[in-house]
């Protein structure tokens, strides 16, 4: 085991709890390895090494490879946004003395896994002359977040209801302040709030508009285990994807194909927005590139993405021996058995996935099997009792080979995540092999 991989890959989660926060650490760690913006130059050649970044929430990384472009490239994609609690457009509000922020969330939760948690706020506020705020709040002891939930003893009512029910999403709202005290002043406590919020961060009520403020899990990733075999931590779906990923890739060296490595916003919620893979994102990148290497041409970059291939590199539900009846044990991925190939994704009756075609998969075998890479096949559960998509769809539109590959995770979508820390090196070893096809 490389235990520096791991140690790099827990110090890019602590440092990534947003989009924006790992895109600016892949373009730290990508200019270190020479890597420029695609905008700074007029031309490109083999070798090169160029970024395309858009809105500071998706990247897309290339090597130049030597051969022509419309023979294709070998891309690596994933998504690097996580469930979370979103900050409404209006949310500071008081009730009886306690301080509020109104949330909306984002991505598949379970409302209940939210509460009496320590969280942090992450993310950016924009103001109106054009200056752009860092924010960070809640990482450490002096300013942790939380929402409350109600005492066992008159919890009566709550507990018979469905777990999906019994806290509803306009109650996940996030205790910021206290005023201790009545007061004839009216929203006393909230306007302390608000002079904080100006004094430390020169931020006003209304700036809340023009923000994009993310509650997290506060604190940092853990070894997990008596062994240490084991990594908890908030956001590994997809950001464990996305660190081999990017790892693997600044390591590789082009031959003919040129590769890319492309890590996007808004899959939790569907890949929709400017940021996200169902958009003219990527088509956008690899035109770039064309337009710099061989001059653009569409029917080029029809071919180019046609003849190129991917790995969709998202994490596979890990085997829950807890709840065995939800898997069909011999079609799952299990923790600490290597990166995970998942042929087709969707729900249910392979609704809306992306199945890849078997001579991709016999090539990708060989690709694993000379490389002494460890890996597994598997599906999400049991056929009937649901699923869930993934980026690949989005990039097989445009008719490349695709498949979904990465690692198992046990307690998917919840604020602390599971994996196996032998799984995260497969999945590395996994992405350089594909990339030297």
């Amino acid at each position: 085991m490389d235990r520096n991989l791991i140690a790099e890959y827990r110090a890019f989660l602590d440092n990534g709890k947003t989009e924006r926060e790992c895109v600016n650490q892949i373009i730290a760690a990508a200019e270190a390895k020479g890597f420029r913006n695609i905008s700074t130059i007029s031309k490109a050649s083999a070798g090169d090494k160029l970024y395309y970044v858009r809105n500071g929430k998706s990247i897309a990384l290339f090597t130049v490879g030597s051969g022509k472009a419309e023979n294709g490239m070998n891309i690596l994609g994933a998504h690097i946004d996580s469930p979370r609690l979103d900050i409404k457009m209006k949310p500071l509000y008081e009730s009886d003395g306690l301080v509020y922020l109104d949330t909306v969330y984002y991505g598949g939760i379970k409302k209940y896994q939210w509460v009496t948690l320590p969280l942090a706020l992450h993310g950016i506020v924009a103001k109106k002359d054009g200056s752009v705020i860092r924010v960070e709040i809640g990482e450490d002891d002096e300013n942790t977040l939380c929402i409350s939930d109600i005492l066992p003893h008159i919890a009566q009512e709550q507990m018979k209801k469905t777990a999906s029910e019994f806290i509803p999403g306009e109650d996940l709202d996030i205790i910021v302040g206290l005023s201790g005290e009545e007061s004839e002043e009216k929203d006393a406590a909230k306007n302390a709030i608000l002079r904080i919020l100006s004094e430390k961060y020169d931020i006003e009520e209304d700036d809340f508009f023009s923000a994009e403020l993310e509650a997290v899990p506060a604190g940092k990733s853990k070894s997990m285990g008596l062994d240490n075999s084991m990594i908890l931590a908030y956001g590994q779906d997809d950001r464990v994807c996305a660190f081999a990923s990017l790892s693997a890739f600044l390591e590789a060296e082009a031959g003919e194909r040129t590769l890319c490595c492309i890590l996007v916003d808004k899959e939790e919620i569907g890949s929709c927005g400017n940021t996200g893979m169902d958009s003219m994102f990527f088509e956008n990148a690899a035109s770039e590139l064309l337009d710099k290497t061989e001059g653009y041409d569409g029917l080029k970059l029809r071919r180019m993405l046609r003849n190129s291939y991917m790995l969709s590199s998202d994490v596979n539900s890990a085997f829950d021996p807890l709840n065995q009846g939800l898997y069909d044990k011999k079609n799952s991925s299990f923790l600490g058995r290597g990166v995970v190939f998942n042929r087709y994704t969707g729900g249910r009756g392979k609704s809306s996935a992306s199945e890849a075609n078997a001579e991709f998969i016999a090539k990708l075998r060989k690709a694993m099997d000379d490389n002494g890479v460890k890996y597994q096949a598997a599906e999400m559960s049991k056929v009937d009792v649901g699923g869930g998509g993934t980026i690949a769809k989005y990039s097989a539109y445009y008719g490349m080979e695709v498949i979904d590959c990465g690692v198992a995770v046990l307690s998917m979508h919840a604020p602390w995540e599971i994996t196996a820390a032998s799984d995260v090196k497969s999945a590395y070893s996994c992405y350089k092999a594909f990339l030297a096809l």
